[in-house]
């Protein structure tokens, strides 16, 4: 069966993130389906996803990059509307550079996401 669900990056996608001739601004959107219920906690998905951006901010502060955007969709006007998404954020980092650090930094709560999230998808956008 294949996995449908994608919580983290593999590595390949990793990879190819590393080797992107990207130099400047970038931005990230970041599409979330939240879990109903969190396995051995009380919490919610969503309550689960508040914890963890309350915890990443000081990596977000860091690395200069900035919440541009961050709200619910209400209606697919084009295209399936097969996979409802339950927050859409976007962020805007200041390169590459800064994004990787971020991410590969001691304490990065990368975990808290995972464990809030059923679905995802983190979309690498440039203008």
């Amino acid at each position: 069966m294949i996995d449908t669900n994608h919580i983290t990056v593999m590595p390949g996608q990793f990879q190819e993130l590393i080797e992107l001739p990207i130099n400047g601004p970038f931005q990230m959107l970041n599409l979330l389906k939240f879990k109903e219920e969190v396995e051995g906690t009380s919490l919610s998905g969503a309550q689960a996803y508040a914890e963890y951006m309350q915890a990443v901010m000081p990596f977000i502060e860091k690395s200069k990059a900035k919440l541009i955007y961050q709200g619910k969709p209400v209606l697919t006007c084009i295209g399936p509307d097969e996979k409802e998404w339950d927050k859409i954020l976007i962020l805007e980092y200041t390169n590459k550079k800064s994004f990787l650090e971020m991410i590969t930094a001691d304490g990065y709560p990368a975990e808290m996401r995972s464990r809030a999230l059923e679905d995802s998808r983190l979309i690498l956008c440039n203008s």
